[in-house]
């Protein structure tokens, strides 16, 4: 198989996370496949996340807010490996990576595409501001994580659906990671 068509396909999986298969990256979203995906949230040492706005060209949500990077990984591809892949690729950066959580969730988006992804969140720690990939993101903005929940509840059109899903428990698991990080 050529190596753009393994970029081009999203692994499937049941709802334990365990592969089932293989599709091609547009043909899941159309029949709304549920798939791995990964969401990564940078935060900075005055614990801003740091936000992109997803290129207005993009096949879905474009034009929208998000965390700092989402994507799938490749059939073949562990999640961090993809993870550390796609921060580089959409924003330039590399930093260490942890996985928090994970959770399933279901949207229709716009053009009749729908989002059924099992999605895991990783967090990572850096000061250094993006340098973006035109084809991806079109701007960015370090925010604290209490104004983006309060903008996130007054404005939720301008937020990828699967942001606003996820948000409550990303701050939430943060303030466990906190906890557990000072030994309190």
């Amino acid at each position: 198989m050529k190596s753009n068509q393994l970029e081009e396909q999203v692994i499937l999986v049941d709802t334990s996370d365990r592969q089932i298969g293989v599709a091609e990256k547009l043909q899941a979203h159309q029949l709304g496949q549920l798939h791995r995906a990964f969401s990564i949230f940078i935060l900075n040492s005055q614990g801003q996340l740091l936000l992109q706005k997803r290129a207005k060209h993009k096949y879905h949500s474009g034009g929208l807010w998000t965390n700092t990077c989402c994507s799938h990984p490749r059939p073949e591809e562990t999640l961090l490996d993809a993870a550390h892949r796609r921060l580089q690729e959409e924003m330039g950066m590399t930093c260490e990576l942890r996985e928090l959580f994970s959770f399933v969730y279901f949207a229709k988006l716009d053009h009749g595409l729908t989002e059924h992804e099992f999605d895991h969140v990783f967090v990572g720690f850096s000061d250094r501001p993006p340098i973006l990939n035109p084809e991806e993101a079109e701007d960015w903005q370090w925010i604290a994580l209490q104004k983006l929940q309060d903008d996130i509840s007054n404005n939720p059109d301008a937020y990828t659906y699967w942001l606003r899903d996820c948000c409550d428990r990303f701050v939430e698991q943060m303030a466990n990671f906190s906890t557990l990080s000072s030994g309190g």
